[in-house]
């Protein structure tokens, strides 16, 4: 056979080998996956995979993209395949438990009508005003439903959490149980100091609405039994009884969200007996030491920057230190409670700091700027002008701790139960501690956060701050399985092609000199048009010699084909880039694979002629003579 012939069969056997390997892949071996991106952002971590394992049901997942409306989208259509990617996935690992469906809902067809059925709601930021949806339904056997209305693209990295998240709570639809322990009035009820009646904290409406509520005080001795969330507010002169309680509740795998604070200055009954008895602080200091956590109650933060401006006795406006507005910078954007938030308000904050033997992992959610201080909670009690806290104030350059989570090992703060209290079933520690923590309980109220007014007899409240949220956030948060909060924020994946983007800005500018060019011209013609035409006779009446409708003719020409120059331009500015993603999307698909096969045929022939000059050179030297 010659060589030529060899070759073409050579060829053809790779094809058809190449063929083979892909229909193979596809149909066996789908379910083994490589992810070499640097952040892993096409696995699942362990604690998505510890969710699907838990499913006990068939799951029907809608992904809902405009494809067709969306089609001059780049970035959008990127993103949409990188959740469509993690969301087969998903599919992929559930051991068929879940259904993934792919719907394009164009607009008046069935599939638009089942995403409204979602209540998804299409963005209008086609760029023919068509509505982008780019969002998913869920149901499960019970047709439960979940949503996520919309995959924002800048919260990429919480993109694995919302999935999860959506998956946990159609496995586990029960409404989730909140126990309030506090004695503040959040519940509402007469002032003590104005005799009037008050309304609940809004913070605490807000939880009625979303959980169900338990509110008990320091009073209690245990807990409700079915508690999800544990919420404690200004804890004071609590007895060993409920303290054994909280500490077995946090031992046994249960979540809480605890406010402490160095001076509470929303307590009503406080402020009703004067500042003459001192800080009104609150902590819990045997519970926190068990947990290794230095709660510092005898000093009040003091913060420059995140000041707040309020109006002083004497009716001026003065930042009071003490007042302090946390923003974005002051908080945890890795972490879901917080990365959303824009803005904390509160008062009076007190500090958090790790002991020297605790072993548990912290994530702070909340800290000071670099301009703080800290002043004695006594004296801050006692001080009401914000000009004299000023001058108290001196700047260390050091931020510090406000609220944090706080997960891992930790020992019970009870070595035996209190007395009258059977040890059955009480633990001696926990790898399991779920806790957030945070100084200051003036946030929760309304004065911090929300402005209220009346509107025909109704009370209408407006945020001003995010408290509310960040309560709501963490609860939520808390209220998941271990494995979901264990996910939190991921890597993104989207990056920037540095060279693409240089390239574009070169287009950009080099047709837009182009474009402004055409405009001035544009603007010039339309001007000399309007001065014709604005020429009047006598009597008002238009006009307008042979020699100036040619004119006018003229321009109207010169205007349509300037217009038309115009949008061959801004047609040009996408179609250079569209070019250049064309040469891209060639090199990749033809150019690399074809070079990659000439590079192996030329190694084939290289090897060949070797072993053709060895076996040549082998065999002349058999056949000379010894």
């Amino acid at each position: 056979m010659s060589t030529r012939f060899i070759t073409w069969l050579s060829m053809l056997f790779i094809a058809t080998l190449f063929c083979a390997l892909v229909l193979l892949n596809n149909q066996l071996l789908s379910v083994y996956r490589v992810d070499l991106t640097e952040n892993n952002v096409y696995s699942l971590s362990q604690g998505s995979q510890q969710i699907l394992t838990e499913i006990d049901e068939p799951l029907n997942l809608y992904f809902f993209f405009s494809d067709k409306a969306s089609k001059n989208m780049t970035t959008l259509r990127n993103y949409a395949v990188r959740v469509q990617s993690l969301l087969e996935e998903y599919a992929g690992r559930s051991n068929g438990k879940i259904k993934l469906h792919i719907l394009d809902p164009e607009p008046f067809s069935e599939k638009e009508d089942r995403a409204d059925q979602f209540g998804l709601t299409g963005a209008n930021i086609g760029t023919a005003g068509e509505a982008i949806y780019l969002g998913l339904g869920a149901t499960n056997a019970l047709d439960d439903q979940q949503v996520i209305a919309f995959f924002d693209p800048q919260q990429e990295r919480f993109l694995e959490y919302e999935i999860s998240k959506l998956i946990y709570q159609l496995v586990n639809p029960k409404q989730v149980k909140v126990t309030l322990l506090t004695d503040l009035p959040v519940a509402g009820g007469q002032n003590p100091m104005t005799g009037e009646f008050e309304q609940p904290w809004t913070f605490y409406t807000q939880l009625q609405q979303l959980y169900v509520v338990d509110k008990i005080g320091s009073d209690a001795t245990e807990l409700p039994k079915g508690t999800d969330v544990l919420i404690v507010a200004h804890p004071k002169n609590f007895s060993d009884e409920l303290l054994y309680a909280i500490d077995q509740y946090t031992m046994k795998g249960g979540r809480a969200l605890i406010f402490v604070d160095p001076h509470n200055e929303s307590d009503q009954m406080s402020m009703l007996l004067g500042s003459g008895m001192g800080a009104n602080s609150s902590n819990l200091t045997r519970l926190f030491e068990a947990w290794g956590v230095n709660y510092d109650e005898q000093h009040v933060l003091l913060d420059a920057y995140a000041g707040l401006d309020v109006r002083t006795q004497n009716g001026d406006i003065a930042r009071h230190f003490g007042f302090v507005g946390f923003s974005a910078n002051e908080l945890n954007d890795k972490d879901v409670t917080t990365s959303n938030l824009d803005l904390i308000n509160g008062a009076s904050f007190g500090i958090f700091k790790k002991g020297a033997s605790s072993g548990q992992r912290w994530a702070k959610l909340i800290h000071s700027t670099k301009n703080s201080d800290l002043i004695d909670s006594a004296l801050y009690a006692q001080t009401r002008e914000p000009l004299a806290l000023s001058q108290e104030y001196t700047s260390n350059n050091q931020e510090y701790v406000l609220a944090t989570r706080i997960t891992g090992n930790a020992k019970s703060a009870f070595e035996s139960p209190p007395e009258g209290i059977e040890s059955d079933g009480s633990l001696s520690s926990t790898k399991d501690l779920n806790v957030m923590l945070v100084g200051d309980t003036d946030l929760l109220s309304d004065r911090f956060w929300v402005q209220q007014s009346s509107f025909f007899g109704q009370t209408i409240t407006t945020p001003f701050a995010n408290n509310g949220d960040f309560v709501t956030n963490a609860v939520e948060n808390l209220a998941g399985s271990d494995a979901l909060i264990s996910i939190r924020s991921r890597g993104t994946f989207a990056r920037p092609f540095d060279k693409v983007e240089q390239l574009k800005l070169v287009a950009e500018q080099k047709f837009r000199e182009q474009e402004k060019i055409l405009q001035q011209q544009l603007e010039e013609a339309e001007l000399q048009l309007a001065q014709l035409q604005e020429q009047q006779g006598e009597g008002g009446a238009l006009v307008i010699s042979s020699q100036q409708q040619k004119a006018i003719d003229d321009f109207m020409a010169q205007k349509i084909e300037i217009r038309k120059s115009l949008r061959e331009v801004r047609h040009q500015l996408d179609k250079d880039i569209e070019t250049l993603g064309n040469l891209i999307k060639f090199t990749n698909i033809v150019i690399a694979p074809l070079a990659l096969v000439l590079l192996l045929m030329g190694a084939r022939r290289l090897s060949r002629s070797r072993y053709k000059t060895k076996n040549a050179s082998s065999f002349a030297a058999v056949k000379e003579p010894s």
